[in-house]
């Protein structure tokens, strides 16, 4: 007999429900369960995310500026002024005439060498030929009449001493010696005046001589011509008021150089200072100098405006002859006025300027952008009113362990290319020198630095 297993028989399907009246609610997920291995993995990469983002935003450390350093030295150091002006002659005369003519002959141009005395042209002489002549006629006619006053007092002389025997005899009266007595005085008198005219009519012809003579052009000394400024047929207009200049002779055997310096050097230029003059023209050499003269009277250009200038001419006498030389030629001198031993000295460009309120500051400002205007940089001066200027020091930059350092300076002499420290630096320190861009603008106190070596592409390391 069979048995009725109910494990083996099929469940009966369950009736279906009837569908509940409203929404229908979703069933939450179910929630996964994370392994504490992922947990912690979780978390580090969170803080590893956080790390860098932290990092990533915080301010970073500024470059090394690449400078170039020299080190502060103890030597000579020269005061050098330097000037610009141009070359003229020692001796430049301007031959013109006294008289007016026409002139007829010129027989020099530009370039010539002449002697004192060379005959350089002549004027029309005929008018002053003639002036001549006529004074010599007046002359003659004076002599003429003194000697016919001679004449005369020779005769009255005879007829008074007639006379005086005449009336020592009693036939002639003390009256007539007495009118004989006065004609011989009278025709005296006369002789006289006539011997004056003669002087007159002598002079007279020495002044017609002298003016005839002005009619050849002579040289007045020995030179070079240096300018012609007339031509055959023109005409010549003396005057004791104003010259017409003919011709222009230069002695180009020695030169000068007339330069105007600043009111702010002259006061160091004296007479007797040497110079080494840069002619333009002749770039190959440099020629000697001394200072021969200094202006006592100022030159003012633009009086009255903001590029109101003010100068002193210095005049000074080449010391050798310079070849090819010609007045006119731009010339640069450089005057040596005091020399001091022993100087603590650094290159001219190390010498740079900050404004005092950076340095109260300690430096730390930001590099200037621009170097530092006239009123400081501060905020824009009121419509009507001066911009108030900002006090600048001269400051040096210093390396010390990779890191530039400000120091304030005092500075004396100045050279062409280097200065002396009188104050804030010694002997052995190492200073920025450039380049100009980074030691005027960028560079700061405290600011890290590192060495170029001049010509490599590289920089050296920290100094």
């Amino acid at each position: 007999m069979a048995t009725h297993n109910p494990a083996s028989m099929p469940a009966p399907e369950p009736a279906e429900r009837p569908a509940p009246e409203g929404p229908v609610l979703a069933r939450p997920p179910p929630r996964i369960r994370m392994s504490w291995t992922k947990r912690i993995v979780a978390t580090l990469f969170v803080l590893a995310v956080a790390a860098i983002t932290v990092l990533s935003l915080r301010p970073r450390p500024a470059p090394p500026v690449a400078i170039q350093a020299i080190t502060a030295r103890k030597g000579s150091i020269t005061r050098i002024v330097t000037a610009a002006g141009k070359l003229q002659a020692a001796t430049e005369v301007k031959l013109s005439s006294n008289i007016s003519g026409d002139l007829l002959e010129l027989n020099v141009k530009e370039g010539d060498l002449v002697k004192k005395g060379q005959v350089l042209g002549r004027i029309d002489a005929r008018r002053y030929t003639a002036q001549v002549s006529q004074q010599d006629a007046a002359r003659a006619s004076a002599a003429a009449d003194l000697q016919s006053q001679n004449v005369n007092v020779t005769q009255l002389e005879q007829e008074l001493g007639r006379v005086e025997r005449l009336a020592q005899s009693g036939n002639a009266s003390t009256a007539e010696v007495e009118q004989a007595r006065a004609k011989v005085q009278g025709e005296r008198a006369r002789a006289d005046a006539a011997r004056g005219r003669i002087e007159q009519a002598d002079a007279a012809l020495r002044e017609a001589r002298h003016l005839l003579s002005l009619t050849t052009l002579t040289a007045p000394i020995d030179g070079v011509v240096t300018k012609r400024q007339k031509q055959v047929g023109e005409r010549v207009r003396g005057s004791d008021f104003s010259e017409d200049v003919i011709v222009v002779i230069s002695t180009l055997s020695q030169m000068e150089v007339n330069v105007e310096v600043g009111e702010h050097e002259v006061v160091f230029v004296k007479e007797g200072d040497t110079a080494d003059i840069d002619i333009d023209a002749i770039p190959e050499r440099k020629f000697p100098a001394q200072v021969v003269e200094v202006a006592r009277n100022a030159t003012v250009k633009n009086a009255g405006t903001e590029g109101e200038v003010t100068t002193f001419v210095v005049r000074l006498a080449l010391t050798e002859r310079v070849p090819g030389a010609l007045p006119g030629m731009s010339a640069q001198a450089a005057i040596a006025t005091d020399t001091r031993d022993g100087a603590v000295v650094v290159p001219i460009q190390a010498v740079t300027v900050r404004p005092e309120k950076e340095l109260r500051a300690g430096g730390k400002g930001a590099a200037q952008e621009d170097p530092p205007q006239e009123n400081g940089g501060g905020a824009p001066a009121k419509p009507g009113k001066k911009p108030r200027r900002e006090p600048l020091r001269k400051v040096v930059f210093v390396v010390d362990g990779g890191v530039a350092k400000v120091r304030e300076v005092e500075t004396g002499l100045a050279s062409d290319t280097e200065i002396e420290i009188v104050k804030g630096l010694a002997e052995g320190d190492k200073v920025v020198e450039g380049p100009y861009r980074v030691l005027s603008r960028e560079l700061a106190d405290g600011k890290p630095v590192t060495e170029e070596v001049p010509g490599a592409k590289g920089p050296k390391g920290k100094g």
